[in-house]
């Protein structure tokens, strides 16, 4: 497939710009890892994958937020309309940067160099007037503009601000190293095989790189030599991937839209299905009662699921209704369409020979982003194991659906600190209180060593609020643990803070596993012991020792 000539306006740090932290030192931080920061943090030490204590570390006056898409996919939507006055044929990757072909506007403005200097004209002073509306500066400078053959080298062109000559882009990716492909776990094995350039990668055979690392290797490696596989699509979409629902009475809620949006995806999907396809781009069209006709093409670097189709178009739908009073419509909206005008063959999903386990599987996706569509992106939970030493810290709950980018980030930050020789505890996700939640279980992860950590079988039940015990030995005196990891007494008795409860003898107790954490750093270190014991009722819970006091941790089954 030839490669589209292709132009991508990149606007640095965004999610801080449409935050109004563009000016201070500030984060966004997902999952504990810092996912973007402001000129002023990087200048501080701050950098990409680094942890939230860590960065707070580098710079003490640090500000950090939580990642808000939906307010960034707003914000951005005058930029947007800035950019979509060279041509109507803009697609949106993430909110912050977006793309266009670059062959029909660049005869009509006046070549290649001229459009690029427009577009980031027009783009620069939308951003000046966000960040003035969000009460912040515009980074200097506000967006960048890059052209070259495909959207990926584009982006990275963006990034460079280079106008990447027709026909030289393989050659000028040659320098860039192998984690630009967003591909952390190939980027390792590359690595340890001694190819660190998207160069050396590109001179690999392509047959033995498919046979190697199968359907994703052979897409990178098709990256690397500046073959996309998905270019920009410049044809009008079939019908038939094409569906609609009309209003009456017409509505100017994006909740309520986006809640329409959930059957429209659900339909999108099940059309693709029997033809083994995804979508990669999805076209957001709407009508309103003024007859004002709106429409945006969101392009996905991954295909899309349904719950990622609505999550896109309540952004869009958000940009539209509750962005700048310029672009907004003048009445409420009337109709909603959704097309796909991008698709690739699924080969992430095998179905099997009676269509059974694979089908139900697909109905199971279907009703977790129908949840998460009424319920809200956090309604759903996924239990990834992430290592530690105590029970509670071995399981973080992140939202359905982002598991692939949460441990992708935290792979790639991961390396970065085995490079630097850094280290810490990681820390368990926390659900908020008050949220009507669905947790769905995960598979095991593979995790590091945790010298202190509890040998198996670990607790059925985790108490959310460890509840505060006494163990005595035989003479009644407290139980301690001493500096060697020993405990000062046999332990005899448990004692729980229930009124008239009696006391309860320790029939059998192994431990305990001492734990000195973060032992270098007095502001954070953290010394624990746990002990494990059975009871003359039967029942067996987890004990942890935590500045002289017991608390009952969790209870096995």
């Amino acid at each position: 497939m030839p490669t589209v000539r292709t132009l991508v306006v990149w606007c640095p740090d965004w999610p801080l710009v449409a935050a109004g932290l563009a000016d201070r030192p500030a984060v966004v931080v997902v999952a504990n890892r810092v996912i973007a920061s402001s000129a002023a943090a990087r200048s501080e030490g701050v950098r990409l994958g680094q942890r939230r204590r860590e960065a707070q570390a580098c710079c003490p006056e640090l500000v950090v937020v939580g990642e808000e898409p939906a307010r960034d996919a707003r914000s951005f939507e005058p930029v947007v309309v800035a950019v979509a006055v060279f041509t109507p044929r803009v697609e949106l990757t993430r909110p912050g940067a977006c793309a266009l072909p670059v062959r029909a506007p660049a005869r009509y403005f006046g070549g290649e160099v001229s459009l690029a200097e427009q577009v980031c004209n027009a783009a620069g002073s939308a951003v000046v007037a966000v960040a003035g509306a969000a009460g912040t500066a515009a980074p200097e400078p506000p967006c960048k503009v890059g052209i070259a053959d495909g959207p990926f080298a584009a982006r990275l062109a963006a990034r460079e601000t280079m106008i990447v000559p027709r026909g030289a882009t393989p050659e000028w990716l040659g320098h860039f190293p192998v984690e630009v492909l967003g591909l952390p776990k190939l980027a390792d094995v590359l690595r340890r095989l001694g190819i660190r350039t998207l160069g050396e990668f590109a001179e690999l055979d392509e047959r033995a790189v498919q046979a190697r690392f199968g359907a994703e290797g052979g897409s990178a490696h098709r990256l690397a030599r500046g073959l996309d596989e998905r270019p920009l699509d410049l044809r009008d979409p079939p019908a038939d991937l094409t569906v609609c629902r009309e209003l009456d009475p017409p509505a100017d809620r994006a909740d309520a839209l986006a809640f329409l949006a959930v059957g429209l995806a659900d339909e999108l999907v099940g059309r693709l299905a029997p033809h083994g396809l995804a979508a990669t781009q999805l076209l957001v069209e709407a009508e309103t009662e003024h007859g004002e006709s709106l429409q945006r093409c969101w392009r996905g670097d991954r295909p899309f699921t349904a719950r990622a189709m609505v999550d896109r178009v309540r952004w869009q739908l958000e940009g539209w209704l509750q962005g700048p009073v310029i672009t907004a419509p003048t009445a409420g909206i009337t109709m909603l369409r959704l097309t796909v005008a991008g698709a690739v063959p699924d080969d992430g999903r095998q179905m099997d020979f009676g269509g059974g386990v694979a089908s139900a599987s697909r109905q199971v996706e279907r009703g977790l982003a129908r949840v998460q569509g009424l319920l809200g992106h956090e309604a759903v939970l996924t239990a990834v194991r992430t290592g530690g030493r105590g029970p509670g810290e071995q399981i973080r709950l992140v939202p359905w659906g982002e598991e692939p980018e949460e441990e992708r980030g935290a792979r790639a930050a991961s390396s970065k600190t085995a490079r630097s020789g850094g280290g810490g505890k990681r820390t368990s996700g926390r659900v908020r209180p008050g949220r009507r939640t669905a947790v769905v279980a995960a598979g095991d992860r593979d995790t590091a060593p945790w010298p202190g950590h509890l040998p198996p079988p670990s607790p059925a039940l985790v108490h959310p609020v460890p509840v505060p015990v006494e163990v005595l030995g035989p003479d009644g005196a407290p139980v301690g643990v001493t500096g060697r990891g020993r405990c000062t007494a046999i332990p005899s008795r448990l004692i729980l803070p229930i009124a008239g409860s009696s006391p309860l003898g320790i029939m059998g107790w192994a431990g305990p596993w001492p734990a000195d954490e973060r032992w270098w750093d007095p502001a954070a270190a953290r010394r624990r012991a746990r002990l494990q014991v059975l009871l003359d009722d039967g029942t067996a819970h987890l004990l942890v020792l935590e500045h002289g006091r017991w608390h009952l941790e969790a209870t096995y089954d």
